[in-house]
């Protein structure tokens, strides 16, 4: 029974932690690379998750033109 409500907890714990985050840098399909704190960020609906700018970079991806 114990077994059963640590497996419980753990799976909340994991769904709920999953939930809320945000990659820190999105490749948009137009291979340009925006972190989070960049101006089109939040409009970037189709990308692909980057831990930093410099492997957005070295994928391919570009910095934005405008800040």
């Amino acid at each position: 029974m114990n077994q059963i409500r640590i497996i419980a907890i753990l799976s909340l714990l994991f769904i709920y932690s999953c939930d809320g985050l945000k990659p820190p840098v999105k490749k948009s399909r137009t291979n340009i690379c925006h972190e989070l704190d960049s101006k089109y960020y939040s409009q970037t609906k189709y990308f692909k998750n980057y831990a930093t700018i410099q492997d957005c970079i070295k994928s391919g991806g570009r910095l934005p033109k405008r800040r």
